[in-house]
């Protein structure tokens, strides 16, 4: 392809936006609800994926060893928590040192627990973190069958639920994206598609002198590109400055919690880039479902 067929291409394709002005803005209008509704989502999901990763790296599991356990029976119990292919690493945490973390964790109330200190009636333990945390409930009910692993702990109950309803909202979510996306599509295509009725004479004229498949194609596939680009630019904005706005309110309210926002850079960047991404894409899948289907050259 030469550069003035090419510039030619770019040309036509402008003018077919110009040509088609309703359905021009009604396709761009789909696209920029679809994607700042995609965008929106997108943002939610990322957060509370990143929130539950966050979470998920806590997940922990805490093997109370017996307390008729000698040493070589610690060593022998840890030896086997390593042989589970699951398993990531094995911390051993002794019954003073236990006493201490409980006596920190309750502040200036944990002082009354000093008296345990001289006659300590807590278990050594192994704190156990798996390489995956979903495989958290299976690799505790393993430890619970070795011997000298008195109990196991390892949040019963909350870990499936977390784990259930993180599942739950990611395919929910990618069920929305998805959907919205194909309304986009379904838009341009339409548009792509009067624009190839309305000027059906012209097309006929070009296949007569000889004009190739392509020629005829490119126009409508470069069209579908910049509805697509176009709708992408105004979620774009109002996302990341919505997202801005949020951050600098809560980021220092939530500093010392457990719940952390994904940092503004180099998260503005990447959802402005997927955005974007996802608006050309549809506009030339559109473009291209149209000219396969209605333009029969």
């Amino acid at each position: 392809m030469t550069f003035n067929t090419l510039k030619r291409h770019f040309r036509e394709s402008f003018k077919n936006l110009g040509r088609n002005g309703w359905m021009t803005f009604a396709s761009i209008s789909a696209v920029t609800v679809t994607l700042l509704l995609v965008g929106v989502f997108l943002v939610v999901m990322l957060n509370i994926q990143h929130f539950t990763k966050q979470v998920e790296r806590d997940v922990e599991i805490r093997v109370h060893i017996d307390l008729t356990a000698t040493d070589a029976d610690k060593e022998a119990l840890r030896k086997q928590i390593e042989a589970i292919p699951e398993v990531g690493s094995v911390t051993y945490s002794s019954k003073d040192e236990e006493l201490q973390k409980l006596i920190k964790s309750f502040g200036e109330e944990g002082s009354s627990f000093k008296l345990f200190e001289q006659d300590n009636p807590l278990s050594d333990v192994f704190i156990v973190k798996t390489k995956e945390p979903t495989d958290t409930v299976k690799v505790a009910k393993k430890i619970e069958k070795f011997k000298f692993a008195d109990k196991v702990k390892y949040g019963q109950g909350q870990i499936e639920k977390l784990f259930a309803t993180t599942k739950v909202i990611r395919n929910v979510g990618l069920g929305l994206i998805i959907g919205l996306l194909f309304t986009a599509m379904f838009l341009i295509s339409n548009t792509i598609k009067i624009t190839i009725f309305a000027r059906r004479r012209e097309i006929e004229i070009m296949r007569l002198v000889g004009a190739t498949n392509g020629f005829i194609r490119w126009p409508f596939f470069l069209e579908g590109l910049w509805l697509g680009v176009l709708g992408a630019l105004l979620p774009i904005t109002v996302v990341l400055s919505a997202y801005s706005y949020v951050f600098n309110l809560l980021h220092p309210k939530l500093e010392n919690t457990f719940v952390q926002l994904l940092p503004f850079y180099p998260f503005a960047w990447q959802i402005g880039g997927v955005l974007l991404l996802l608006g050309a894409c549809i506009g030339i899948w559109g473009s291209m479902v149209s000219v396969h289907r209605f333009l029969k050259v």
